[in-house]
């Protein structure tokens, strides 16, 4: 049996291609080299592609532009070239829309026609009518590099404070818009990153973070330090706006504030830099006299404020917990707090919790893919939310006391569909299905296990064509990521779409090092045991050859 495959290495992914037509044979150009050898305490490493880490160089540039033109010079002599590329292009423009959220009454959402480079926001009162447009961010860069970074709807639905990002910056401007008029107010705000935007109940202004002015040559490239916690006021300067929390003590500590529902409690996250394990303070914003409140502050877990009834806030947390759980504090009793369990841990990941509905909406991971659960607010069950099939889902936008929650579906052949759930009749019902030219019915998923090297079962999702025969001569593209405690899930792909449409399989592997089975699962592919993501790896594609989807 032919066991040859090319890997193809883009950025961090694996990615194999199996093919069973013999290679034609090229002269690879000479990469630059040296004789540079680095002693780490006592022991040689040599790095004989160190120049290769200057790719401006002249020998780099050389090595480059001979690759690229060994590279271009095939791809102009396959026939196919031009069809696939027609192909391509017009399954990817397609009409998309994004998961509707409402403000009183009013819906908001975002779409985009199929190629525009930035999504574009709509509102209406009526979900099922056309929506007006909002706001554009093509329009304000003709080469599409300004996106939207982040909003926020007053709790009247009149106004809209929105975040602009340039080129890809973590530095974002802040503006407020009317939504009846689609007008923007004088207010700008500037020198702001890693923080949203939350309105306060009356509508009066907002609460966002930002760093001080860093010094004009280096804003770009320089690090800055103390995240400051502001209230800005309507209408009012920058320079005015009030600091609500900072802690110079502190200044890698990141703040992001969110006022709760009911208008009564500014809840602060606390992280710092990427550790993903976090604090949880709070202030009573309905008390002008009350100070900043140290509720969760040892950074032990990864803690997510979902809602509040009065002074019990109830959190997403994996705390005691690796897979996630929910729970619940009152605060009127005295520190430390006495976290107590509402949603016991699950043999399924926790991936998100909303609280819509009066109920609490859980997304697991069960197998890397969705499972999504409903829980009264003392924790009780109360049955599932139906999904059309093996995808992911997500969104479950809305507010505690609403009767309607929006969500996403996607699959391997679905592209993000929009789904309205009805809590009266418990009920979902499809709002927004994009239109692309295929038929989903021509194509099948298929979900299996196989051991890796160590004997560790691992999932993975096979698509393909209905009618192929496993004849050992079939084009697989297998998939893996493995890393950094990401999941991957099933998700719709034009270029995947593709592949299978010309007789190909596309696998996806979920590799230990990824988040799928909670950080248990990502432990065992990081650091000393990072071998067990290319085992799996291995793994996945000897379960391909021997049973006969492809050689």
């Amino acid at each position: 049996m032919n066991r040859t495959f090319l890997a193809l290495f883009i950025v961090s992914p694996l990615a194999v291609l199996f093919a069973v037509d013999s290679q034609p044979t090229f002269k690879y150009p000479l990469a630059p080299t040296s004789d540079q050898v680095d002693d780490y305490f006592g022991t040689k490493v040599p790095d004989p592609y160190r120049p290769l880490e200057n790719p401006d160089s002249p020998e780099s540039r050389k090595w480059i532009e001979a690759e690229d033109k060994i590279t271009f010079d095939f791809l102009k002599t396959i026939p196919e070239q031009d069809g696939i590329k027609k192909r391509l292009t017009e399954v990817w423009d397609y009409e998309r829309f994004g998961v509707p959220f409402k403000e009183k009454g009013r819906y908001f959402l975002s779409k985009n026609s199929g190629l525009q480079n930035q999504n574009v926001l709509y509102t209406s009162t009526n979900v099922s009518e056309p929506p007006k447009q909002l706001l554009d961010p093509n329009a304000l860069a003709k080469d599409g590099t300004i996106a939207l970074s982040g909003l926020d709807v007053s709790d009247d639905a009149k106004l809209l404070a929105y975040g602009l990002a340039t080129a890809g910056s973590d530095w974002q401007q802040w503006k407020v818009r009317d939504v009846e008029t689609g007008k923007d107010r004088p207010d700008q705000l500037d020198w702001i990153k890693f923080s949203g935007a939350s309105w306060k109940k009356d509508g009066s202004g907002f609460f966002y973070s930002r760093y001080d002015k860093p010094d004009e040559k280096n804003k770009l490239r320089s690090q800055v330090y103390n995240h400051k916690l502001f209230f800005h006021q309507l209408g009012t300067p920058q320079s005015q706006d009030k600091l609500i929390y900072e802690r110079p003590d502190q200044k890698e500590w990141l703040f992001n504030a969110e006022v709760t529902d009911d208008g009564h409690y500014l809840i602060i996250t606390v992280q710092r830099g990427t550790d993903p394990k976090n604090r949880i303070l709070y202030k009573n914003i309905a008390d002008p006299n009350s100070k900043v409140v140290e509720l969760l502050d040892k950074a032990d877990a990864k803690y997510a404020f979902l809602d509040n009834d009065g002074p019990t806030f109830w959190f997403k947390t994996d705390l005691n917990a690796p897979l996630g759980r929910i729970t619940s504090i009152d605060t009127t009793k005295p520190l430390p707090p006495q976290p107590k369990e509402l949603v016991p841990e699950s043999s399924d990941k926790l991936e998100a919790v909303s609280v819509v509905g009066d109920r609490f909406i859980a997304v697991y991971l069960k197998d890397a893919r969705s499972l999504v659960k409903l829980f009264k607010p003392d924790g009780s069950p109360d049955g599932e939310i139906a999904l059309p099939g093996i995808g992911s889902a997500g969104g479950f936008t809305g507010k505690r006391k609403d009767r309607e929650t929006f969500y996403s579906f996607t699959s391997f052949t679905t592209p993000t569909s929009i789904l309205r759930y009805n809590f009266d009749n418990r009920q979902s019902g499809l709002l927004f299905q994009p239109k692309v030219k295929f038929n989903p019915d021509d194509y099948t998923t298929e979900q299996v296990f196989y051991n890796s090297a160590d004997g560790t079962h691992v999932p993975m999702f096979i698509s393909y064509k209905k009618g192929m025969k496993r004849d050992e001569q079939n084009p697989t593209y297998l998939y893996g990521y493995g890393g950094f405690d990401i999941s991957e899930t099933p998700s719709f792909s034009p270029a995947n779409l593709v592949w299978m449409e010309m007789g190909g399989i596309f696998a996806l592997a979920n590799l230990r090092g990824g988040g799928e089975y909670g950080e248990k699962w990502h432990e065992a592919g990081m650091l000393h045991v990072k071998q067990n993501v290319f085992d799996d790896f291995i793994a996945a594609a000897e379960y391909l050859i021997d049973n006969k989807f492809t050689s």
